[in-house]
């Protein structure tokens, strides 16, 4: 079978999604079909949900879906890819613990099969890396240019250490390869379509409230985050993959916005209508005391910024679950 032609697919950009299915990946789905992209997505659906995908599956939409686990051979539509976006890992404690070894190879032998894909095909490719890179910082806000402080054999090291290979892998590929690669670092991203059960703090705490239970803090709570909203989110993926000046670039995306997880449970009870109750928990093995991106990069090179604010975003999110798993609002 012959690669199908420009002409087949009326001059659309041809983009390859791995964990098309994820959270992030699904929202990543449609700003590429919104941006009249051809979309072939791949997922092996551990963590994702065909759920997220049903509006893209429409006759009417450019979009093929492939299930399939990218660590092992798996077949692909015969397309001419442009862009690879490689998003597929699970990225929630929860998962990335009951899934340890999976998430390891996915970010290790997983990438290594999107890169050989996007060198076949001399496409474009981004890596969706994680602030997890980063460890417990030392440096705050982080940069960039800051190596991390991680635990190479901690609980958390399947995750942070694997998508530091990730990132190693997808470096070696530019340097030996002239591969036009980037970057993006993502720090904590929340919006519809998270799962109730998947162990982050903000779905956490929106489905507490809703149940008007307790919501459950770890350690004192004076831990702090950033959050951005998904829309943002995907904007800055978005704009790093298309923009001409991002080739080689290592571009942090999240909200330098930073709130402690308490301050979080105060807004989330609020949206929710309900008394703030806390119930207090032990804190997690290598969990960071900060988190805040600098993200003076993203900035100049994207000219990015997340323009919705977390109350209007959590708004969204509470809305989304209370439809979704019919919680009381």
């Amino acid at each position: 079978m012959s690669v199908m032609s420009a002409p087949y697919l009326n001059g659309k950009p041809v983009s390859l999604v791995s964990g098309a299915g994820g959270f992030l990946g699904s929202h990543l789905v449609d700003r590429l079909l919104e941006a009249g992209h051809f979309v072939v997505g791949i997922d092996s659906f551990n963590t994702g949900s065909l759920d997220n995908l049903d509006h893209a599956l429409s006759p009417n939409n450019h979009f093929i879906l492939v299930q399939a686990d990218i660590t092992e051979d798996f077949q692909l539509p015969n397309l001419a890819y442009d862009y690879i976006w490689h998003l597929a890992s699970p990225a929630s404690p929860v998962d990335y613990r009951r899934l340890s070894i999976e998430t390891m190879l996915v970010n290790s032998n997983g990438t290594g099969n999107m890169l050989k894909v996007a060198l076949k095909n001399r496409a474009k490719f981004l890596l969706a890396s994680t602030s997890e890179v980063y460890g417990d910082p030392l440096v705050h806000p982080q940069p960039e240019i800051y190596w991390g402080n991680v635990n190479s054999v901690g609980e958390r090291a399947c995750y942070d250490e694997s998508k530091r290979f990730a990132e190693a892998l997808v470096f070696e590929y530019h340097r030996r390869y002239s591969m036009n690669i980037r970057i993006v670092r993502i720090f904590n991203t929340y919006g519809p379509r998270m799962r109730i059960k998947d162990g982050r703090v903000v779905p956490n705490f929106i489905c507490q409230a809703l149940k008007n239970e307790a919501l459950t803090v770890y350690g004192s709570g004076s831990q702090t985050r950033s959050f951005a909203f998904v829309d943002d989110e995907i904007e800055g993926i978005f704009r790093a993959m298309t923009y001409e000046n991002t080739n080689g670039q290592v571009i942090n995306l999240g909200n330098p916005e930073e709130y402690t997880v308490k301050e979080l449970a105060s807004v989330v009870a609020a949206i929710c209508s309900v008394k703030l109750q806390i119930k207090y928990g032990d804190l997690p093995p290598d969990d960071p005391s900060k988190r805040c991106p600098d993200i003076s990069r993203a900035k100049e090179l994207l000219k990015w910024y997340p323009s919705v604010p977390l109350k209007q975003g959590i708004g969204r999110t509470v809305a989304y679950f209370a439809g979704k798993y019919s919680l009381p609002i």
